[in-house]
C-alpha cells in the first residue's frame, strides 16, 4: 500500500507542476475558446454589458501580473529548455493580452491593432527563432478566430489575409534584419572579449608575469583558469599603480602628456601602456623601438630633453601635435631595458635636469610595481602548486591497492606539471625485466601491459645508476630507447625517476612531452619526491595485496578460503535473485583420502590437493567461484548455469581426475573423487539450504561407490534412506 500511496502522490506531484508550469497555456486556451464565442463585447458599441467589459479588464490584469511574475522569476532558470518554455510562455501570455484589448476594442477594426504587428516584431526579434516563429504563428490563430468567429461580421474575414501578410512580413523583416543585426553585435562582442583576454595575458607575459615557455597559446598548463585571474589581477594593480603615479606626476609638473611605453616580448616594439594625457591624438599603434628619440634613450639609456621638438619625433601621437618641451628616461631592470617614461608640455616651460630625476626616480617606481606584482604571481602559483603537491601526496598516503597507487601517482604528477605521456614500470631484478602496469598518453596503448629487457634503454641505465635520466630533463639522446627499441617515445622532454625503497630500485616512473623545457629544475624536484613516495606507496601495496590474499585464499592450493566463499557465494545468490538466473553448487571430496596420506605420507597428499585444485581452478570461469571448502573437500559455484551444465562439468572434472597419475616414494598411483551437485532456485533458494542438499548429494556419491557425479534431483528420484559409509 506504501508503493501505490507514493506513486499516487508523484503523479499528483507531477501534474501540479505542469499546471503551474504552464498556465499561460492553459489561459491563452481559454481566451481562444471565449474569444471563439463572442464573449468579449465591444465597449465601442451602446448597450454594451459592463460586466463582461470589467470581466475582461480583470482578465487582463492577471495576464499583466503573470507576465510581471514570469519576468521576475527569469533569473532563476536553469537548463535551456526550461528557459526556451518559460519564454514561449511569456510570449503567449503578452500576445493574449494584446488580443484581449482588441476583442474590447472593435476586433480587426480596432484603432490599436496596430499594436498587433508592433508586438510580433518586439517577440520576433528578441526571442530566439524556436521561440519567435511559434509565436508568429500563434499570432496567426489568434488572427483567425478573431476573423472567423460566429460572433463576429463576415466583413471581418475578408481582411484576414491581409493581416497575415503583414504579421508575416513583419515577422521576416525583423529575423532577416533584426536578428542579423543581434548576431553582428554578439559576434563582435564575442571578438572584443577575445581581444581584451588576448590583450591581458599579452601584457601578463610582457610584464614577465607569465614565463616565455609557458605561454597560453601552446596549451601546456593544467590550470589555465588560475592562471588566468592571477594574471589579470595582476595587470589591473600594475596599470591603476601606474595610472596614480602618471597622474601625480602630470599635476606636479604641470604636464600635457606623460606615458609609459614598454617594450614588447621580442624587444623589438614599443606600446603605450598607461598614461595620463589632455590630448585626444594619443596613437594605439606599436612604435618601432630601435629608431628614432626612443632608440637613442634605449640604446643609451640616459635621459633626453628636446626644446620645441617636430611633431615627427613624438610617434606616440597619432596626429601632429604641437610641444613645447618634451623629455624621455629609460625605465631599467637592472641593466635590462623594458621601456620608455615620456613627457612633454605646451606651456612653454622647458624641462630641467630636476625634472630628469624626478622622472627617473618615477622610472624606478613603475619597475618597482611590476616586479612587487610579478613576485606575488609566483607566489600565488607556487602556493597552487604545492597545494596540488600536497594533495597528491595525501592521495598516495591513502592508496591501498595497486591501481590506486598508479591513479595516484598519475593524478600527483599532473599536477606538479604538464606531460603528453606517463608511465609507471616495475623492475623484476632476477629477469631483469622492466613491465609497464599504467600508461597515460598518446603512446600509451601500445605500451601498456608490455615487459621490456633491453640493458642500452633510458630505463635500464636509470635503475643501474639510481638516478634519474636524462640530465636537466631534455632527451637528446634519440636513437636510446626509453624502454626498449621497437618501442620509441616522441618528445623533447623526457625525466625518467627511480622508485627507490631501501635504496633498491622496484621500478621506474616516466613523463614524457613534445614541448622543449617542459620539466625545469623545480618541477623536476617534485617529481623526484613523488617517486620516492610512489615507491613506498607500491611497497605498501603489495604488503597488503599479500596480507589481503592471505586473508581470502587458502595457504596451500591458492583457492579461495571458506569465509571468503561464504561470502562470495551469499552475493552471488542476491544476483541471481534479482536478475533471475540459475545458479549451480559442485561439492566435492576426494575418494580415501586418508588412505593416501597414511600410505604415501602428508607431503603427497598436499600435493594431490593441489593438483585437484588446480584442475578445478582451470575447469572453472572467472565468474565462477572455486574454494577449498574444508580437508580434502572443495566447493565450485558456477554463476547463469543449470542442472545440465553443472552435471556436464562434473563428469569433465571426474574423468580428468581420474586420469592423472600422482608420483611418491612408493611408486605411482592414482585418485578419485566423488561430486555432489546442487541447483538454485530448483533444489533450494536458500545459502544454507543449497549447501546441505550438495552435501546431501556428494553423500550420495559416495554411498553409491564413489567416482561419481550425483545431482540432488536424483536423490529425489531415488527415495531411498541412505545409509552411512565408514
Amino acid at each position: 500500500m506504501r508503493r501505490v500511496g507514493t506513486s499516487r502522490a508523484r503523479i499528483v506531484f507531477e501534474l501540479q507542476r505542469l499546471v503551474r508550469g504552464g498556465l499561460g497555456f492553459v489561459v491563452s486556451a481559454v481566451f481562444l475558446v471565449l474569444l471563439w464565442l463572442g464573449w468579449f463585447p465591444d465597449l465601442r458599441l451602446p448597450g454594451t454589458g459592463y460586466g463582461r467589459a470589467a470581466a475582461a479588464a480583470v482578465l487582463t490584469v492577471v495576464l499583466a501580473g503573470k507576465i510581471g511574475a514570469r519576468v521576475r522569476t527569469s533569473e532563476r532558470r536553469r537548463t535551456p529548455r526550461r528557459e526556451a518554455f518559460s519564454d514561449a510562455e511569456l510570449a503567449l501570455l503578452l500576445l493574449t493580452s494584446v488580443y484581449v484589448v482588441l476583442a474590447i476594442s472593435g476586433g480587426v477594426g480596432s484603432p490599436v491593432y496596430p499594436l498587433v504587428y508592433a508586438v510580433v516584431s518586439f517577440l520576433v526579434t528578441f526571442h530566439r527563432l524556436a521561440v519567435g516563429v511559434p509565436v508568429a504563428a500563434a499570432a496567426i490563430g489568434f488572427e483567425a478566430v478573431l476573423s472567423f468567429s460566429p460572433a463576429v461580421s463576415p466583413e471581418a474575414a475578408a481582411s484576414f489575409p491581409e493581416h497575415v501578410g503583414f504579421i508575416i512580413i513583419f515577422g521576416m523583416l525583423n529575423v532577416v534584419f533584426l536578428h542579423a543585426e543581434v548576431d553582428r553585435q554578439r559576434r563582435e562582442h564575442r571578438r572584443r572579449l577575445e581581444e581584451e583576454v588576448a590583450s591581458m595575458r599579452e601584457e601578463a607575459r610582457e610584464f614577465r608575469l607569465i614565463a616565455t615557455a609557458l605561454s597560453p597559446d601552446k596549451n601546456v598548463r593544467t590550470r589555465a583558469e588560475e592562471e588566468q585571474k592571477i594574471s589579470q589581477g595582476s595587470v589591473e594593480t600594475i596599470h591603476q599603480q601606474l595610472f596614480d603615479t602618471l597622474d601625480l606626476l602630470k599635476h606636479v609638473m604641470d604636464l600635457h602628456t606623460v606615458a609609459v611605453l614598454w617594450l614588447n616580448e621580442s624587444g623589438d616594439r614599443l606600446k603605450v601602456k598607461e598614461l595620463c594625457t589632455d590630448s585626444e591624438e594619443i596613437s594605439e599603434t606599436p612604435i618601432p623601438a630601435p629608431s628614432g628619440v626612443m632608440g637613442a634613450i634605449l640604446k643609451d639609456k640616459k635621459p633626453l630633453i628636446l626644446d620645441s621638438p617636430r611633431p615627427a619625433l613624438l610617434p606616440y601621437y597619432a596626429a601632429p601635435t604641437p610641444v613645447t618641451a618634451f623629455i624621455g628616461v629609460p625605465v631599467c631592470e637592472g641593466l635590462t631595458p623594458r621601456g620608455v617614461l615620456v613627457a612633454d608640455r605646451r606651456n612653454g616651460v622647458p624641462f630641467t635636469v630636476a625634472d630628469a630625476e624626478t622622472l627617473t626616480s618615477a622610472a624606478r617606481q613603475v619597475v618597482r610595481v611590476v616586479q612587487s606584482e610579478r613576485v606575488f604571481h609566483a607566489v600565488e602559483r607556487s602556493k597552487h602548486e604545492h597545494e596540488r603537491f600536497y594533495r597528491a601526496s595525501s592521495e598516495l598516503n591513502r592508496a591501498l591497492t595497486l591501481d590506486q597507487v598508479y591513479d595516484a601517482a598519475i593524478a600527483g604528477a599532473r599536477g606538479v606539471c604538464d606531460f603528453d605521456f606517463a608511465a609507471i614500470a616495475t623492475y623484476d631484478a632476477v629477469r631483469g625485466t622492466h613491465t609497464i602496469h599504467r600508461a597515460v598518453g598518446e603512446w600509451s596503448e601500445a605500451l601498456e601491459g608490455t615487459s621490456h629487457r633491453d640493458p642500452s634503454s633510458i630505463v635500464a641505465m636509470v635503475v643501474k645508476n639510481k638516478l634519474a635520466l636524462p640530465a636537466g630533463g631534455e632527451w637528446r639522446e634519440r636513437d636510446v630507447p626509453v624502454f626498449s627499441r621497437p618501442m620509441r617515445i616522441k618528445g623533447d622532454s623526457l625525466l625518467v625517476l627511480p622508485l627507490l625503497v631501501k635504496d633498491e630500485v622496484i621500478g621506474t616512473f616516466s613523463v614524457a612531452a613534445k614541448r622543449p623545457a617542459a620539466f625545469p629544475g623545480d618541477r623536476r624536484e617534485m617529481l623526484g619526491v613523488i617517486a620516492n613516495q610512489v615507491a613506498i606507496s607500491l611497497q605498501n601495496a603489495r604488503m597488503y595485496q599479500i596480507v589481503e590474499e592471505q586473508a581470502t585464499t587458502d595457504g596451500l592450493t591458492g583457492l579461495v578460503n571458506h569465509r571468503t566463499f561464504q561470502e562470495r557465494f551469499a552475493a552471488m545468490l542476491g544476483r541471481a535473485e534479482r536478475h533471475h538466473f540459475p545458479v549451480s553448487m559442485i561439492l566435492t571430496d576426494i575418494d580415501h583420502f586418508k588412505k593416501i596420506n597414511d600410505t604415501y605420507g602428508h607431503p603427497t597428499g598436499d600435493e594431490v590437493l593441489r593438483r585437484v585444485a588446480a584442475i578445478l581452478g582451470a575447469s572453472a570461469r572467472k565468474i565462477d567461484i572455486v574454494a577449498r571448502y574444508g580437508g580434502e573437500e572443495f566447493a565450485i559455484v558456477l554463476e547463469s548455469t543449470d542442472r545440465a551444465g553443472a552435471r556436464n562439468l562434473a563428469e569433465r572434472i571426474r574423468a580428468e581426475i581420474e586420469q592423472q597419475s600422482f608420483q611418491s616414494g612408493k611408486g605411482a598411483f592414482g585418485a578419485t573423487i566423488s561430486l555432489g551437485v546442487a541447483c538454485f532456485p530448483e533444489d533450494a533458494t536458500q545459502k544454507a539450504d543449497i549447501i546441505a542438499r550438495a552435501d546431501q548429494s556428494l553423500y550420495a556419491a559416495k554411498h553409491g561407490g564413489r567416482n561419481r557425479a550425483v545431482c540432488y534431483a536424483d536423490t529425489v528420484r531415488a527415495s531411498k534412506p541412505l545409509k552411512a559409509v565408514k
